[in-house]
């Protein structure tokens, strides 16, 4: 494939420059993070919920996030509302069916927003990937365990499914589309001991999607940039750390710090591991 570094140089450019705006709708227990990590990367958050307004704010945004993670029956509706909207205004959404796997209720809604609110991308980690494409998964609360070795086949049906590009985040990262896999192996492993950076990885491909326009290159850009940020935080490039409370404060200073220039060479972080 074309060398990352080139798609990565003008993508981040392009969020920075563009500074797009993202509508979040995300769980009460990364609110901030998401809307940090949204502006740190040039974007620009906002995050009503007030059904009064939640259609003409999605109307004017360049992508709409929907993150299920704290989901109620109210909430669940404004978010139909919010996809609804932006389908109507053709803005891009990005579904992050956080605990899907967990309970039949996230089952439930997990695809029904799939269904019926036609995001351009969708993320979840392995097991809510895998339950999302109607597959066995074990998911604990909102964490994947188990193995998932299919999961690129997984990835690429659930692309197939839904019409969407899928990142099914992990220990290696797998970005979908209908047609083919990619794995992307960048990141650290004190992203996985930091809660919400799942969320933070949605926001991240929100931001880049809506500067590109383009969701599978968001996707490959988006995941490659914030798995470098993250290595980039762990070799104490943006600070030194103590354990997961000041990695989190250096992982969002790369964010906001970062400039491909700055980060380590992308070349050889993407593989295409799939043809289907």
């Amino acid at each position: 494939m074309t060398d990352p570094s080139l798609a990565l140089d003008g993508a981040l450019a392009a969020v920075a420059d563009g500074e797009p705006l993202v509508h979040a709708l995300t769980n009460d227990v990364t609110t901030n993070d998401v809307a940090q990590v949204i502006r740190h990367w040039g974007g620009l958050p906002v995050m009503s919920q007030d059904d009064r307004e939640v259609a003409d704010m999605v109307r004017t945004a360049a992508a709409c996030l929907l993150n299920t993670g704290t989901l109620d029956a109210a909430t669940e509706e404004t978010m139909v509302a919010a996809g609804e909207a932006a389908a109507g205004a053709d803005v891009p959404v990005v579904l992050d069916p956080v605990g899907a796997g967990a309970t039949p209720t996230r089952d439930r809604v997990a695809r029904r927003f799939a269904t019926d609110l036609d995001p351009t991308l969708v993320k979840g980690n392995y097991g809510e990937v895998t339950a999302l494409a109607g597959a066995d998964a074990t998911v604990r609360g909102v964490e994947s365990v188990g193995d998932y070795p299919e999961v690129a086949e997984t990835a690429v049906a659930c692309a197939r499914e839904f019409g969407a590009v899928v990142v099914a985040s992990g220990e290696t990262d797998v970005v979908a589309t209908a047609d083919a896999a990619y794995e992307v192996r960048a990141g650290d492993p004190m992203l996985g001991r930091v809660v919400g950076t799942g969320c933070m990885l949605g926001a991240t491909l929100a931001a880049f999607g809506g500067a590109l326009g383009d969701p599978f290159r968001a996707a490959l850009a988006g995941t490659v940039a914030f798995g470098l940020a993250g290595e980039a935080a762990a070799d104490g490039d943006f600070g030194a750390y103590r354990g997961p409370a000041s990695y989190h404060t250096a992982f969002m200073d790369a964010v906001a710090g970062i400039r491909a220039a700055d980060l380590p060479d992308p070349a050889g972080r993407v593989e295409r591991v799939l043809d289907a």
